[in-house]
């Protein structure tokens, strides 16, 4: 079954106090793009996004972004040495005092140090969990990515079948209008015959015969035709059967378009040159939307 290339999803997971949120976008590519954006401290797992997305999608321009937000007051991933604290602030008022220094000290100054913070115990549990919530997060926003990009398939699925049933009928009713133009055509010849001479007996009979026939091949559109058919019948049988069937639609829709100037040109019938403009104006839409097909 088809699925479009176009969507939007997105997706939260939320735990002891952490949130993660993301959204994915993709529109139309002849391949595929990703661009991610992710919380600094998961900057190093950009390329795990990347090859999780690969997994899912085929094809497309992705755009994903996460972010990731803590209740306040919660644990934070490192906290104050205390006994590193006051040892800094013992030393550098005993060097206050010893270089004659009135100047107090500040909050500032102890920021120097950076023993002054250290990581708490369970800093990098407390990291795996939001990584969790993270991946959480960016799963349920690609199902819903491709939930859409599904059901927007299914509209394109109907609309093509439509549009290639009313190819069908259009080329039921160019087969009609061809044979009785072939007619017309092999009696208008007769009658001209006839009066150019008036004794038809100094015709060969099986000479004009043959030329009748030869016109009338140059004039019949049977074998475009059923080529045309077959290609639709494949076209339709490609969107049923096929996960990324979009180049071999491409290429069906190349034929087809090929078919139909081949009948535009041999059928001398104003009538069937409006209907494969028609035709040839539907294959253009379906092509259209083949692009916007994974």
């Amino acid at each position: 079954m088809i699925e479009s290339m176009t969507g939007y999803g997105n997706g939260s997971c939320s735990d002891a106090g952490l949130h993660a949120s993301a959204e994915i976008r993709s529109v139309n590519s002849r391949f595929i793009e990703i661009s991610v954006k992710l919380p600094r401290q998961f900057s190093a797992r950009e390329l795990e996004v990347r090859e999780f997305i690969r997994k899912e999608l085929q094809r497309g321009k992705i755009s994903v972004t996460v972010q990731l937000e803590r209740d306040a007051g919660r644990d934070l991933p490192i906290r104050i040495n205390v006994e590193s604290v006051r040892a800094y602030a013992a030393l550098l008022s005993e060097l206050r005092t010893a270089a004659g220094i009135d100047e107090p000290i500040r909050l500032d100054h102890l920021l120097k140090f950076s023993e002054v913070f250290v990581s708490n115990e369970d800093a990098d549990s407390g990291q795996d969990k939001e990584w969790s919530a993270v991946q959480k997060a960016l799963m349920l926003s690609i199902h819903a990515l491709k939930e859409m990009r599904r059901k927007e398939g299914e509209e394109l699925l109907r609309d093509f079948q439509k549009r290639i049933h009313s190819i069908e009928e259009t080329l039921d009713r160019v087969q009609a209008l061809s044979q009785k133009t072939i007619d017309d055509v092999r009696e208008k010849l007769r009658g001209r015959v006839r009066e150019i001479l008036v004794d038809e007996s100094k015709i060969s009979r099986e000479r004009l015969e043959l030329e009748l026939v030869l016109l009338a091949d140059k004039l019949d559109i049977t074998e475009e035709c059923v080529r045309f058919r077959s290609h639709n019948k494949f076209f339709l049988k490609t969107l049923m059967q096929d996960d990324s069937p979009g180049r071999k639609l491409n290429f069906l829709l190349q034929e087809q378009n090929r078919e139909a100037n081949t009948i535009a040109a041999k059928a001398q019938n104003a009538d069937i040159a409006q209907a494969m403009v028609f035709v040839k104006e539907e294959l253009e839409k379906i092509r259209e939307q083949v692009q916007n097909i994974e």
